[in-house]
């Protein structure tokens, strides 16, 4: 019996070595393969990396595209967005896309479906990456408004096909992605502590989190999700029920899906353990069912998801093909608090820039409400500072940092000037 087992064993590692040896071949060819001539993502001239400058907006990454020779789009970079969605449909107005069918999409939010038209054999271009011959899907009209949220302009979504065709370094600090072929890296030990993950549905899914609900540590399957700027979300509608909400929590809209705004609440969880690393009093975001569990009941069995705010502590690799993570802790941003938004009003970036801001919801009790803050109010300068001067994320960091610390606001109100402050609290 043990020498049956043995050769079947060796037949295996036979068959393994023989693919591995054809998958190779088949690269080789493919590498030698002008570039006009390929298909799908591949990195140009033949060479085995290639570096991509991002930038960092509400904690979502964005990253310089061209498409068929456009100018400069910026796109999110989301771990599990399975299609290039073009969310701003405007961008293509000088030099139109050819569409074909239309198709509907769904997602999470409080909405219905959107409509959508698929544009097919495009070449799609971010520094030294390439994708030929590639389908977009394109949004009817732009409903996200994401640009609006994020304070820059966005254009599109995209993820998926680049992580699963590359092991991708984001490296936080130096606002730097690294693309490598997955054949030419190797894990070493001082790069971070490895941990496995799984991919189901074009999701990385990984068990290496809990959270300690006052008594015991809680392990919990989270979806990797660049594609949020939250810490931590846990869905309540699945097994994460038995856990009781924070004492203290905020009714607050969490995020935008496909479909539409997802509202919940948000509160403190006492702490969280990613591996081996604790953070302490960390935020959570828990959304109603109605625009987030609901649109997920066919979805893999998840707890919630881990966003770049928990995220960018750390220099992250996906290693899709081999199917593990590597975390290496930012010490001093590991330190850092999780925090909040202390006056209590939400912004809104409109204009050419989307430099101009209005006040887009003022929460009822809240340093900003008391101040005589209200929606509709042009923000012009705050702190001193003119507004058209400062990125949204600025803006935000002032009224994240320094509880009672007095901020003061210049507004237009209906062609008038009014000048208040208020002092920081923590809502939460």
């Amino acid at each position: 019996m043990k020498t049956l087992a043995l050769i079947i064993g060796l037949l295996g590692m036979c068959a393994v070595a023989w693919g591995d040896d054809q998958e190779r071949r088949a690269a080789k060819a493919k590498d030698r393969t002008p570039d006009k001539e390929r298909y799908g993502f591949f990195i140009a001239d033949n060479r085995s990396w290639t570096r991509i400058p991002f930038q960092l907006h509400s904690n979502l990454i964005i990253v310089p595209v061209s498409v068929n020779g456009s100018d400069t789009l910026r796109f999110i970079l989301d771990t599990g967005v399975s299609n290039t969605i073009i969310t701003d449909p405007g961008a293509f107005r000088k030099k139109p896309l050819t569409l074909t069918r239309k198709v509907k999409i769904s997602g999470a939010g409080e909405g219905g479906s959107l409509t959508a038209s698929i544009a097919i054999d495009n070449v799609l271009m971010m520094g030294g990456l390439r994708a030929a011959h590639h389908n977009l899907v394109i949004l009817d009209e732009d409903i996200l408004r994401l640009s609006e949220y994020v304070g820059t302009p966005v254009h599109g979504i995209f993820g998926y096909e680049i992580f699963a065709n590359f092991v991708v370094n984001v490296d936080f600090q130096r606002r730097e992605i690294t693309l490598m072929k997955p054949e030419k890296y190797s894990y070493k030990k001082r790069k971070g502590d490895r941990y496995p993950i799984t991919i189901q549905d074009t999701k990385a899914y990984t068990d290496a989190l809990s959270v300690f609900d006052g008594e015991k540590n809680l392990p919990l399957r989270v979806v990797l999700d660049t594609g949020a700027g939250h810490a931590l979300l846990l869905d309540r509608s699945r097994s994460t029920a038995s856990m009781p909400m924070p004492v203290k929590s905020i009714r607050a809209q969490l995020g935008r899906g496909l479909n539409g705004v997802i509202n919940g609440v948000m509160g403190r969880i006492q702490k969280v353990r990613f591996g081996r690393y604790e953070l302490d009093n960390i935020l959570a975001s828990f959304p109603d069912s109605l625009g987030f569990g609901m649109k997920l009941v066919d979805m893999p069995e998840r707890q919630g998801n881990v966003g770049c705010e928990l995220l960018r502590r750390f220099n992250v690799t996906f290693n899709y093909p081999d199917r593990y993570i590597v975390m290496k802790p930012i010490k001093r941003l590991l330190k850092e608090s999780f925090e909040h938004d202390m006056s209590g009003m939400e912004l809104r970036a409109k204009g050419e820039r989307f430099r101009n801001y209005y006040v887009d919801k003022v929460v009822a009790g809240s340093p900003a409400d008391l101040a005589g803050l209200v929606e509709g109010d042009e923000v012009l300068f705050v702190n001193n500072s003119s507004a058209n001067e400062l990125t949204v994320s600025d803006i935000y960091k002032i009224l994240q940092k320094g509880e009672g610390k007095e901020v003061s606001i210049l507004v237009r109100r209906n062609g008038q000037i009014i000048v208040t402050s208020f002092v920081l609290k923590r809502l939460i």
